[in-house]
């Protein structure tokens, strides 16, 4: 469903028996939580709530939406801040007070400023795959991102954003660097081809559109300032889940973000990079499920 949220169109799925205990599912567009997964949660009584960011998958940002022109997919036209309200206004589009609030990658950032900003709409905190701070370099105390991944990051291939295969070819790329030593190319592809054809069309082909829209354009977020030194004032139950290989956020930011918020349970999941692999979906679904119960 489309449901307007601060100004914007944004992209809303829900799923599960509505009495069930909700659990918002936040990542970059609805599939960074894989609809198998998802049922796994359904089947055991969540209700469970999904969205696209705006500018990616069938959500789009204002600006971009009036005026594809003067659109940069590589500079947001939004800030981090404005996320964190659209996972608050998502709540109050579907009807819920508070929810359990699950964030993966930049879903994990909205999610941390969620509880501390909002700690009424936050029942319980899952942090996945992501860290205390906001993009740039890391903090002195905490990892840098994998050399051999930022040499492929800063290397790109030239891409066609209008040709499905090119793009869906450079995103397996991206993913398998992302990855653990255990990477499933088939899984991976078929996760992608899923994002981008439910992405919205470019409003003009020439432009690289589907750049921001299939959530590549992140870095660039104006981010606003930091709340690492405000975690020790979350309140919400917290269960951080991280990969122990992932070469992109390595386990070192799991380690502070359980250190820092209180009582925070820490699930590390071995031979896992910057993902959530089938083969994790047992050990995460449980977790989850206890954490939420």
């Amino acid at each position: 469903m489309k449901k307007t949220v601060n100004g914007v169109d944004l992209h809303i799925e829900t799923s599960g028996d509505p009495a069930g205990a909700p659990v918002l599912l936040v990542g970059n567009t609805v599939h960074t939580w894989p609809d198998e997964l998802c049922a796994r949660l359904t089947a055991l009584r969540r209700h469970v709530v999904r969205y696209d960011l705006r500018g990616t998958g069938l959500s789009r940002s204002p600006e971009s939406a009036a005026d594809p022109e003067a659109h940069d997919p590589e500079a947001p036209d939004y800030t981090l801040r404005d996320l964190v309200e659209d996972a608050a206004g998502v709540l109050d589009a579907v009807g819920l007070p508070a929810a359990h609030v699950a964030g993966f990658g930049v879903g994990g950032w909205i999610a941390q400023l969620l509880a501390l900003d909002h700690p009424d709409r936050v029942s319980t905190l899952t942090l996945v795959a992501t860290r205390p701070t906001a993009p740039g370099p890391a903090d002195p105390d905490l990892p840098e991102h994998a050399p051999e991944l930022m040499k492929h990051f800063m290397n790109p291939p030239e891409v066609d954003w209008t040709d499905r295969e090119s793009v869906v070819g450079y995103m397996l790329e991206n993913a398998r660097h992302m990855s653990g030593p255990e990477f499933d190319e088939a899984e991976a592809r078929r996760n992608i081809e899923r994002i981008h054809d439910r992405t919205l069309p470019a409003p003009d082909p020439g432009k690289a559109h589907r750049a921001d829209q299939m959530a590549t354009a992140f870095a660039a977020l104006d981010s606003g300032p930091r709340w690492r030194e405000r975690l020790g004032g979350v309140t919400a139950p917290t269960l951080v889940i991280h990969g122990e290989d992932d070469p992109f956020f390595p386990l070192g930011n799991a380690r502070a973000l359980a250190a820092e918020i209180p009582s925070a349970e820490l699930l590390v999941l071995p031979r896992t990079g910057n993902e959530l692999p089938r083969r994790t979906w047992d050990a995460v679904v449980a977790a989850i499920l206890r954490h939420t119960s």
